[in-house]
């Protein structure tokens, strides 16, 4: 069965997800198979042992989905004491769900704030890695063309569809793209997120909302922003189209 889910916010809501940090390196993962043969074990072969058996519904159904979502609730507890991104991905069929799209989020924010600072303590070149590392990891470039708009480009530059196009917009630095400044070098400390609508339909979800980042001088940046997240064959949840612009303030 295929479920739709819808999620509106309130855009001046207190329940903005905040993100401040740098990235994560390391990665935790639940391993439900192990956790599965422990609660069922094989039965023994020695008459000595007895084992009880369960029927596939019913109760062994109800206590592997209980214990599914206990192991990804713990993960993601995980993530936000640790700071770093930590989540188990579930198999493609299963679909995208609503804390993998925060988390993806999350890890798009942390990164940008990493981008900046491998840039202040490594130059160009560190930066260059790390927002590429982050590209291969948070993209859907794998995928085929990824629909990205950023804030800050124009004709006949405005659409990056490939990751070259989206690496020179973060670090700069191509005689391709000779506008580029590096977005992602801006010195940035934070980011506050704040979604107005999340919308989730199988493996692909949809969020619309405004994107608060603060840079060093403690000057923040606001632009409205639109993700598509499809969750690939390996379960990760990728970014496929992004969207940026700045907001509408009218004449003056």
């Amino acid at each position: 069965m295929r479920v739709c889910s819808i999620t509106m916010k309130n855009a001046d809501a207190s329940d903005a997800q905040v993100v401040d940090g740098h990235l994560g390196h390391g990665e935790w993962r639940t391993d439900l198979a192990s956790t599965t043969r422990r609660l069922f074990p094989r039965p023994s072969s020695d008459p000595r042992i007895k084992t009880r058996s369960f029927p596939r519904g019913g109760v062994r159904a109800q206590i592997l989905a209980s214990t599914r979502r206990t192991l990804v609730a713990s993960a993601f507890a995980l993530t936000a004491v640790t700071g770093t991104a930590a989540f188990a991905a579930d198999p493609p069929d299963a679909g995208i769900t609503e804390p993998e799209v925060l988390a993806a989020q999350k890890a798009w924010g942390d990164a940008l704030v990493a981008i900046s600072r491998d840039y202040e303590t490594g130059g160009i070149n560190k930066a260059r890695a790390t927002a590429s590392a982050v590209l291969d990891q948070a993209y859907g470039y794998n995928l085929g063309p990824v629909l990205f708009k950023p804030t800050l480009t124009r004709a006949p530059q405005t659409f990056r569809t490939t990751k070259e196009g989206a690496l020179a917009y973060f670090v700069g630095h191509d005689r391709n793209y000779p506008r580029d400044r590096g977005f992602a070098l801006k010195h940035w400390r934070s980011v506050e997120i704040r979604n107005v609508g999340i919308q989730i339909d199988g493996d692909v979800a949809n969020t619309m909302g405004t994107v608060m980042m603060r840079d060093r001088r403690g000057k923040t940046t606001t632009v409205d922003k639109t993700w598509t997240f499809k969750k690939d064959d390996a379960g990760v949840v990728r970014i496929v189209l992004h969207h940026s612009s700045l907001p509408y303030t009218g004449s003056k």
